[in-house]
Protein backbone atom coordinates (compact mmCIF):
# COMPACT_ATOMS: atom_id res chain seq x y z
CA UNK A 1 0.00 0.00 0.00
CA UNK A 2 1.39 3.38 -1.08
CA UNK A 3 0.34 6.68 0.51
CA UNK A 4 -0.39 9.30 -2.17
CA UNK A 5 -0.91 13.00 -1.35
CA UNK A 6 -2.84 15.06 -3.95
CA UNK A 7 -3.20 18.82 -4.10
CA UNK A 8 -6.48 19.76 -5.79
CA UNK A 9 -7.88 16.38 -4.76
CA UNK A 10 -11.54 17.43 -5.12
CA UNK A 11 -11.01 18.95 -8.56
CA UNK A 12 -11.65 17.61 -12.04
CA UNK A 13 -8.59 15.40 -12.54
CA UNK A 14 -7.63 15.10 -8.87
CA UNK A 15 -10.90 13.46 -7.87
CA UNK A 16 -10.67 10.90 -10.67
CA UNK A 17 -7.08 10.13 -9.69
CA UNK A 18 -8.06 9.70 -6.03
CA UNK A 19 -10.82 7.25 -6.95
CA UNK A 20 -8.48 5.13 -9.03
CA UNK A 21 -5.71 5.05 -6.43
CA UNK A 22 -8.21 4.00 -3.76
CA UNK A 23 -9.55 1.33 -6.12
CA UNK A 24 -5.97 0.11 -6.59
CA UNK A 25 -5.75 -0.48 -2.83
CA UNK A 26 -3.67 2.55 -1.91
CA UNK A 27 -4.06 5.26 0.72
CA UNK A 28 -4.90 8.79 -0.48
CA UNK A 29 -4.73 12.08 1.36
CA UNK A 30 -5.02 15.56 -0.05
CA UNK A 31 -6.16 19.13 0.14
CA UNK A 32 -8.39 21.47 -1.85
CA UNK A 33 -9.50 25.08 -1.45
CA UNK A 34 -12.83 24.25 -3.18
CA UNK A 35 -12.63 27.23 -5.50
CA UNK A 36 -13.17 24.76 -8.35
CA UNK A 37 -13.21 21.44 -6.49
CA UNK A 38 -16.52 20.08 -5.23
CA UNK A 39 -17.43 17.72 -2.40
CA UNK A 40 -19.67 15.80 -4.79
CA UNK A 41 -16.60 15.02 -6.90
CA UNK A 42 -15.17 12.93 -4.08
CA UNK A 43 -18.46 11.45 -2.87
CA UNK A 44 -17.32 7.96 -3.86
CA UNK A 45 -14.26 8.08 -1.59
CA UNK A 46 -15.19 10.57 1.13
CA UNK A 47 -15.55 8.66 4.37
CA UNK A 48 -13.49 5.76 3.05
CA UNK A 49 -10.99 4.46 5.58
CA UNK A 50 -8.11 5.04 3.17
CA UNK A 51 -9.06 8.61 2.22
CA UNK A 52 -8.27 11.82 4.10
CA UNK A 53 -8.90 15.41 3.00
CA UNK A 54 -8.27 18.86 4.46
CA UNK A 55 -9.64 22.16 3.17
CA UNK A 56 -6.82 24.60 2.55
CA UNK A 57 -5.06 27.00 0.18
CA UNK A 58 -2.33 25.18 -1.75
CA UNK A 59 -0.55 28.50 -2.40
CA UNK A 60 0.27 28.80 1.32
CA UNK A 61 3.43 26.78 1.96
CA UNK A 62 2.85 26.85 5.73
CA UNK A 63 -0.64 25.44 5.25
CA UNK A 64 0.51 22.74 2.83
CA UNK A 65 3.28 21.75 5.25
CA UNK A 66 0.77 21.50 8.07
CA UNK A 67 -1.61 19.39 5.97
CA UNK A 68 1.23 17.05 5.02
CA UNK A 69 1.99 16.68 8.72
CA UNK A 70 -1.69 15.92 9.39
CA UNK A 71 -1.65 13.34 6.60
CA UNK A 72 1.46 11.75 8.10
CA UNK A 73 -0.20 11.48 11.51
CA UNK A 74 -3.30 10.00 9.85
CA UNK A 75 -1.59 7.36 7.75
CA UNK A 76 2.25 7.54 7.84
CA UNK A 77 4.40 9.85 5.73
CA UNK A 78 3.17 10.12 2.12
CA UNK A 79 5.31 8.26 -0.39
CA UNK A 80 4.72 10.87 -3.09
CA UNK A 81 2.99 14.14 -3.86
CA UNK A 82 0.80 14.66 -6.94
CA UNK A 83 0.55 18.41 -7.53
CA UNK A 84 -2.67 19.03 -9.48
CA UNK A 85 -3.84 22.28 -7.86
CA UNK A 86 -3.58 25.16 -10.34
CA UNK A 87 -5.50 27.61 -12.46
CA UNK A 88 -6.96 25.60 -15.32
CA UNK A 89 -8.56 28.41 -17.33
CA UNK A 90 -6.31 30.20 -19.85
CA UNK A 91 -8.79 33.01 -20.45
CA UNK A 92 -9.10 33.70 -16.71
CA UNK A 93 -5.36 34.28 -16.54
CA UNK A 94 -5.59 36.80 -19.35
CA UNK A 95 -8.34 38.74 -17.56
CA UNK A 96 -6.42 38.71 -14.25
CA UNK A 97 -2.67 38.23 -14.55
CA UNK A 98 -2.30 37.40 -10.85
CA UNK A 99 -4.38 34.21 -11.20
CA UNK A 100 -1.69 32.03 -12.77
CA UNK A 101 1.03 33.38 -10.52
CA UNK A 102 -0.86 32.53 -7.35
CA UNK A 103 -2.82 29.43 -8.29
CA UNK A 104 -0.17 27.77 -10.49
CA UNK A 105 3.37 28.97 -9.79
CA UNK A 106 2.93 29.77 -6.11
CA UNK A 107 1.11 26.50 -5.41
CA UNK A 108 3.97 24.58 -7.06
CA UNK A 109 6.52 26.40 -4.92
CA UNK A 110 4.45 25.73 -1.80
CA UNK A 111 4.00 22.03 -2.62
CA UNK A 112 7.74 21.62 -3.21
CA UNK A 113 8.60 23.44 0.02
CA UNK A 114 6.16 21.30 1.98
CA UNK A 115 7.45 18.11 0.36
CA UNK A 116 10.99 19.04 1.34
CA UNK A 117 9.97 19.80 4.93
CA UNK A 118 8.11 16.49 5.19
CA UNK A 119 10.88 14.47 3.54
CA UNK A 120 8.70 13.37 0.62
CA UNK A 121 11.11 12.74 -2.25
CA UNK A 122 8.80 11.74 -5.12
CA UNK A 123 6.82 14.50 -6.86
CA UNK A 124 4.50 14.57 -9.88
CA UNK A 125 3.40 17.78 -11.64
CA UNK A 126 0.40 18.27 -13.90
CA UNK A 127 1.65 20.51 -16.71
CA UNK A 128 0.34 21.34 -20.18
CA UNK A 129 1.03 21.45 -23.89
CA UNK A 130 0.66 25.24 -23.54
CA UNK A 131 4.32 25.40 -22.41
CA UNK A 132 5.34 24.92 -26.07
CA UNK A 133 3.59 28.01 -27.42
CA UNK A 134 2.92 28.13 -31.17
CA UNK A 135 5.18 25.81 -33.16
CA UNK A 136 5.28 24.79 -36.81
CA UNK A 137 6.81 21.38 -36.11
CA UNK A 138 5.69 18.53 -33.87
CA UNK A 139 5.76 19.23 -30.14
CA UNK A 140 8.14 16.72 -28.58
CA UNK A 141 9.48 16.61 -25.03
CA UNK A 142 12.88 17.87 -26.21
CA UNK A 143 11.50 20.74 -28.31
CA UNK A 144 12.96 24.14 -27.60
CA UNK A 145 13.12 26.95 -26.94
CA UNK A 146 9.77 26.82 -25.14
CA UNK A 147 7.94 30.12 -25.69
CA UNK A 148 4.41 30.00 -24.24
CA UNK A 149 1.95 32.66 -25.41
CA UNK A 150 -0.28 32.69 -22.30
CA UNK A 151 0.27 33.39 -18.61
CA UNK A 152 -1.15 29.91 -18.03
CA UNK A 153 1.56 28.27 -20.14
CA UNK A 154 4.25 30.53 -18.69
CA UNK A 155 3.33 29.66 -15.10
CA UNK A 156 3.28 25.95 -15.93
CA UNK A 157 6.69 26.19 -17.60
CA UNK A 158 8.10 28.03 -14.58
CA UNK A 159 6.59 25.32 -12.38
CA UNK A 160 8.38 22.68 -14.42
CA UNK A 161 11.63 24.57 -13.83
CA UNK A 162 11.05 24.61 -10.07
CA UNK A 163 10.42 20.86 -10.08
CA UNK A 164 13.57 20.28 -12.14
CA UNK A 165 15.65 22.30 -9.68
CA UNK A 166 14.13 20.41 -6.73
CA UNK A 167 15.15 17.14 -8.39
CA UNK A 168 18.74 18.24 -7.88
CA UNK A 169 18.32 18.84 -4.16
CA UNK A 170 15.25 17.56 -2.32
CA UNK A 171 13.66 15.04 -4.72
CA UNK A 172 14.83 11.59 -5.76
CA UNK A 173 12.40 11.39 -8.66
CA UNK A 174 10.12 13.84 -10.46
CA UNK A 175 7.47 13.38 -13.14
CA UNK A 176 6.04 16.13 -15.36
CA UNK A 177 2.89 15.38 -17.38
CA UNK A 178 2.12 17.67 -20.32
CA UNK A 179 -1.61 17.37 -20.94
CA UNK A 180 -3.60 18.24 -24.06
CA UNK A 181 -7.24 19.35 -23.62
CA UNK A 182 -8.70 17.02 -20.98
CA UNK A 183 -12.45 16.33 -21.08
CA UNK A 184 -14.96 14.25 -19.14
CA UNK A 185 -17.24 14.27 -16.13
CA UNK A 186 -16.64 16.97 -13.48
CA UNK A 187 -15.13 19.43 -15.97
CA UNK A 188 -14.93 23.02 -14.70
CA UNK A 189 -13.99 24.92 -17.86
CA UNK A 190 -13.34 24.57 -21.57
CA UNK A 191 -15.38 24.71 -24.77
CA UNK A 192 -17.61 21.70 -24.01
CA UNK A 193 -18.36 23.04 -20.54
CA UNK A 194 -19.19 26.48 -21.91
CA UNK A 195 -21.34 25.10 -24.73
CA UNK A 196 -23.40 23.04 -22.30
CA UNK A 197 -23.93 26.08 -20.06
CA UNK A 198 -25.11 28.28 -22.91
CA UNK A 199 -27.45 25.65 -24.31
CA UNK A 200 -29.00 24.98 -20.91
CA UNK A 201 -29.74 28.69 -20.61
CA UNK A 202 -32.01 28.28 -23.60
CA UNK A 203 -30.00 30.31 -26.10
CA UNK A 204 -31.54 30.29 -29.57
CA UNK A 205 -28.05 30.46 -31.07
CA UNK A 206 -24.84 28.90 -29.78
CA UNK A 207 -22.08 31.50 -30.09
CA UNK A 208 -18.63 30.01 -30.69
CA UNK A 209 -15.34 31.90 -30.44
CA UNK A 210 -13.14 31.69 -33.53
CA UNK A 211 -14.15 30.27 -36.89
CA UNK A 212 -14.55 26.67 -35.73
CA UNK A 213 -11.46 25.39 -37.54
CA UNK A 214 -9.30 25.46 -34.41
CA UNK A 215 -8.06 21.86 -34.11
CA UNK A 216 -6.68 20.39 -30.89
CA UNK A 217 -6.17 16.97 -29.30
CA UNK A 218 -8.73 16.03 -26.63
CA UNK A 219 -8.11 13.24 -24.13
CA UNK A 220 -10.67 11.71 -21.78
CA UNK A 221 -9.88 12.14 -18.08
CA UNK A 222 -9.95 8.38 -17.49
CA UNK A 223 -7.09 7.96 -19.95
CA UNK A 224 -5.15 10.85 -18.43
CA UNK A 225 -5.28 9.13 -15.03
CA UNK A 226 -4.30 5.79 -16.52
CA UNK A 227 -1.34 7.34 -18.36
CA UNK A 228 -0.11 9.21 -15.28
CA UNK A 229 -0.18 6.04 -13.20
CA UNK A 230 1.66 4.16 -15.94
CA UNK A 231 4.39 6.79 -16.23
CA UNK A 232 5.00 6.87 -12.48
CA UNK A 233 5.25 3.08 -12.42
CA UNK A 234 7.51 2.74 -15.48
CA UNK A 235 9.61 5.91 -15.85
CA UNK A 236 12.43 5.80 -13.30
CA UNK A 237 14.68 8.70 -14.25
CA UNK A 238 15.39 11.55 -11.87
CA UNK A 239 13.41 13.83 -14.20
CA UNK A 240 10.68 12.31 -16.34
CA UNK A 241 8.80 14.57 -18.79
CA UNK A 242 6.02 13.13 -20.95
CA UNK A 243 3.40 14.39 -23.39
CA UNK A 244 0.08 12.59 -22.87
CA UNK A 245 -2.39 12.56 -25.75
CA UNK A 246 -5.08 10.67 -27.69
CA UNK A 247 -4.86 8.46 -30.74
CA UNK A 248 -4.53 10.19 -34.09
CA UNK A 249 -5.05 13.84 -34.91
CA UNK A 250 -7.10 16.40 -33.03
CA UNK A 251 -10.71 17.56 -33.18
CA UNK A 252 -12.14 20.73 -34.70
CA UNK A 253 -14.07 23.13 -32.47
CA UNK A 254 -16.89 22.93 -35.01
CA UNK A 255 -17.21 19.20 -34.23
CA UNK A 256 -17.50 19.99 -30.50
CA UNK A 257 -20.22 22.57 -31.17
CA UNK A 258 -22.20 20.42 -33.60
CA UNK A 259 -22.13 17.31 -31.42
CA UNK A 260 -23.03 19.22 -28.24
CA UNK A 261 -26.00 20.82 -30.01
CA UNK A 262 -27.09 17.44 -31.38
CA UNK A 263 -27.04 15.96 -27.89
CA UNK A 264 -28.46 18.79 -25.80
CA UNK A 265 -30.47 21.06 -28.10
CA UNK A 266 -31.10 19.69 -31.59
CA UNK A 267 -31.81 22.39 -34.16
CA UNK A 268 -30.06 25.22 -32.33
CA UNK A 269 -28.15 27.44 -34.75
CA UNK A 270 -24.38 27.86 -34.37
CA UNK A 271 -22.76 31.25 -34.94
CA UNK A 272 -18.98 31.54 -35.28
CA UNK A 273 -17.32 34.80 -34.26
CA UNK A 274 -14.55 34.43 -36.84
CA UNK A 275 -10.78 34.55 -36.61
CA UNK A 276 -8.31 31.70 -36.28
CA UNK A 277 -8.40 31.55 -32.46
CA UNK A 278 -10.84 31.94 -29.61
CA UNK A 279 -8.97 34.22 -27.19
CA UNK A 280 -5.61 35.80 -26.40
CA UNK A 281 -3.18 32.99 -25.63
CA UNK A 282 -5.17 30.38 -27.53
CA UNK A 283 -3.06 28.07 -29.70
CA UNK A 284 -5.41 27.30 -32.61
CA UNK A 285 -3.76 24.09 -33.79
CA UNK A 286 -0.67 22.03 -33.13
CA UNK A 287 0.97 18.68 -33.75
CA UNK A 288 1.49 16.86 -30.47
CA UNK A 289 3.88 13.90 -30.32
CA UNK A 290 3.27 11.06 -27.85
CA UNK A 291 5.96 8.77 -29.28
CA UNK A 292 7.94 8.86 -26.05
CA UNK A 293 4.96 7.63 -24.04
CA UNK A 294 4.24 4.93 -26.63
CA UNK A 295 7.85 3.74 -26.30
CA UNK A 296 7.24 3.43 -22.54
CA UNK A 297 4.43 1.01 -23.34
CA UNK A 298 1.25 3.09 -22.91
CA UNK A 299 -1.18 3.89 -25.71
CA UNK A 300 -4.64 5.50 -25.52
CA UNK A 301 -7.76 3.56 -26.40
CA UNK A 302 -9.80 6.54 -27.63
CA UNK A 303 -9.29 8.97 -30.48
CA UNK A 304 -9.75 12.68 -29.84
CA UNK A 305 -13.24 12.57 -31.41
CA UNK A 306 -14.21 9.56 -29.31
CA UNK A 307 -13.05 11.29 -26.13
CA UNK A 308 -15.17 14.33 -27.02
CA UNK A 309 -18.28 12.24 -27.71
CA UNK A 310 -17.93 10.36 -24.42
CA UNK A 311 -17.44 13.62 -22.54
CA UNK A 312 -20.55 15.15 -24.13
CA UNK A 313 -22.60 12.16 -22.94
CA UNK A 314 -21.19 12.51 -19.43
CA UNK A 315 -21.78 16.27 -19.28
CA UNK A 316 -25.33 15.78 -20.52
CA UNK A 317 -25.99 13.51 -17.56
CA UNK A 318 -24.61 15.87 -14.93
Amino acid sequence: MIHHFITGVAGFIGSHLAEQLIADGHRVSGMDDFSLGRMENIAAVHGHGRFFIVRGDAADSTKVTRVLQDATEWGAKPDMVWHLASNSDIAAGVADTTVDFRKTLQTTFAALQASKAAGVRRFALASTSAVYGERQNAMTEDSGPLLPISNYGAAKLASEALVSAAAETSLDRAWVFRFPNVVGSRMTHGALYDFRGRLRQGSETLSVLGDGTQTKPYLHVSEVVDAMKWIVAKADGRRNVFNIGPKGSGTKVSFLAEQTVAKLSPGTAIAYAGGDRGWVGDVPRFEYSTAKLAALGWKPKMSSDEAVLRAIDELAGE
